[in-house]
């Protein structure tokens, strides 16, 4: 027979089992197995869970040559997102009170970024800009406390005619 010390450590394990596995459950559904940001270089169909997830304000342009996807952040910050007539988001940029999370707003090129910005060499963080000039990846980022900005192009998959500067 189970005496009561038994029980309630019983009933722990199993509730402590129930929540590993929603946790799971959700980080699979809620983002854990699947893409929630346009990442540059992905296709723009996951702009609206993006939208949905970091509760901002979404405004689409259809400019000639390409789509403009304007994210408003609830903090007032602004990520804005530029796709090719194929879906492919081409261009970023990001201003605002804080930084975007750029892990996922550039996806595969964010390991780019941080080895042009010295994280992760040796131990010891640069403080400079991050800048990246190649000729298949841009991305330039600056900033201060209470206010970062940033522009990131893949020059392959911009539209033909396209011109960095009218990213600014």
């Amino acid at each position: 027979m189970m005496d009561l010390f038994s029980k309630h450590r019983l009933a722990l394990q199993c509730s402590l089992a129930r929540a590993a596995l929603l946790v799971a459950v959700l980080g699979f559904v809620g983002g854990g197995g699947t893409v929630l940001h346009a990442a540059l270089g992905a296709r723009d169909i996951t702009i609206n869970t993006e939208q949905a997830q970091t509760r901002a304000q979404l405004h689409s342009f259809r400019l000639p040559s390409h789509m403009r996807y304007e994210l408003t952040m609830p903090n007032g910050g602004a990520v804005h997102e530029f796709a090719n007539a194929s879906g492919q988001i081409f261009a970023v940029t990001w201003s605002g009170p804080g930084k975007p999370d750029l892990r996922t707003l550039l996806g595969p090129h964010f390991v780019r970024l941080q080895e042009a910005s010295g994280v992760g060499r040796g131990g010891h963080v640069l403080r400079r800009p991050a800048q990246v000039n190649l000729a298949d990846l841009q991305i330039q980022t600056g900033g201060h406390m209470g206010y970062f900005w940033g522009v990131a192009y893949l020059p392959a998959l911009a539209p033909p005619g396209f011109s960095p500067s009218s990213l600014n």
